[in-house]
């Protein structure tokens, strides 16, 4: 199933929005979760080497350095529904220009 999403869209005259559901196609939706898949590995790769740097400087046990790592990795991370999001709201504003 693919994804989908409503948005409100303003209609002159009217006091109400009139709420639009924008779908992505199986292509978008993938597209999307690859770009977000990559995006995290590289954001995981980064908390480790910051979690590292801090164990360090701090004098922390190594073991606490996966702790650390998840949680800046969980402060930093976006999640795949924020990338679907945001590519439907992109398809939302093009179709609906005013």
């Amino acid at each position: 199933m693919a994804f989908s999403k409503s948005f409100p869209r303003t209609l002159k005259g009217s006091s109400y929005p009139v709420w639009e559901e924008v779908s992505l196609t199986v292509e978008e939706e993938q597209e999307q979760e690859k770009h977000c898949k990559e995006d995290n590995l590289m954001l995981m790769k980064e908390c480790l080497d910051d979690a590292k740097q801090v164990i360090r400087e701090k004098g922390l046990e190594g073991s606490d350095v996966a702790r650390l790592t998840i949680a800046l990795f969980e402060k930093r991370a976006s999640h795949a529904i924020f990338y679907k999001e945001s590519k439907a709201k992109e398809k939302f504003d093009s179709m609906f220009k005013d």
